[in-house]
């Protein structure tokens, strides 16, 4: 049986891929509002995270931040309630010393941990397109190829804390080129030619990349409905800072985005997504 903990924006397309790919699934979240809708594909709804993993050989976790992978899985009974030699793969993004911290003190109890963070947002998370990056024991990432099938193409990338690291560069790429399609939307703009239309010419060239395709049809579009909010770019940034510092790295590009991000989160834009960094960098235009 499998157990799925946080069935949020990714979490619930997730779980829904594994129940409808004949996994036995049982689902929590913290709203249990957000968990019901997956009875219809087949999962079982569990009134708290303990009860959830009861008799689960896999649990996926799915969660906002470290603080609330810790509070599921130590405080919430989730860890004394898996059998010796389940493993715990937790696809949330957090802080690699978190993430190390959490696969030793698993390991003490008998419990494998796999840190997996995840990247193709919402409409891989549906599609079982997400790109998987895995840290811990490749032997473990091995036996559940069928599993990670299910969600996506999965990649060991090494030890524990690894899949995190992975993540976190990605989402260095992701934010600075954001900014970067956000610029050249209000270049192009500005010199009198179509967004839409300097979009299109581009595509297939050197420039392309999903972020163009998917964010820079939103911004096209103008449509910044959460598919990754902003708040969450902001700490995925915030914990390459932190990185950055431990590591004795400077990172300029990652330093002035996240800069930007969190000027737009201050002034109201927390919950749309991460193309509608966007908007900010407009106002700072219309200063100019």
């Amino acid at each position: 049986m499998i157990a799925f903990l946080g069935t949020g924006l990714m979490g619930a397309p997730m779980a829904r891929r594994l129940s409808r790919a004949g996994f036995p699934v049982t689902v929590w979240n913290r709203d249990a509002a957000k968990a019901t809708p997956l009875a219809a594909d087949g999962a079982k709804i569990a009134a708290s995270p303990a009860d959830a993993v009861a008799g689960a050989r896999v649990v996926f976790t799915m969660l906002t931040n470290g603080d609330a992978v810790s509070d599921v899985l130590f405080e919430r009974g989730v860890a004394d309630a898996l059998p010796e030699g389940a493993v715990v793969v937790d696809c949330s993004s957090i802080a690699p010393p978190i993430a190390r911290e959490h696969a030793l003190k698993l390991a003490e109890r008998g419990i494998r941990h796999l840190d997996a963070p995840v990247s193709g947002g919402v409409v891989g998370a549906t599609a079982g397109t997400l790109a998987i990056m895995a840290g811990g024991d490749g032997a473990v990432v091995e036996s559940l190829k069928d599993v990670f099938a299910a969600l996506g193409r999965v990649t060991h990338v090494g030890p524990s804390g690894a899949g995190q690291i992975c993540k976190l560069a990605n989402q260095q790429i992701v934010a600075v080129t954001i900014g970067a399609v956000a610029e050249a939307m209000i270049l192009v703009e500005a010199g009198g030619a179509s967004r839409a239309a300097f979009r299109d010419a581009i595509r297939g060239g050197f420039a392309e990349s999903r972020i163009l395709e998917l964010h820079g049809d939103r911004m096209v579009k103008r449509d910044f409905e959460p598919g990754g909010a902003s708040s969450n770019q902001l700490k995925d940034l915030d914990a390459v800072m932190a990185m950055m510092e431990e590591l004795s790295l400077d990172l300029p590009l990652t330093k002035q985005v996240r800069k930007e991000f969190a000027a737009f989160v201050e002034s109201g834009g927390a919950g749309r997504d991460h193309s509608g960094l966007l908007l900010h960098l407009e106002k700072l235009n219309r200063r100019n």
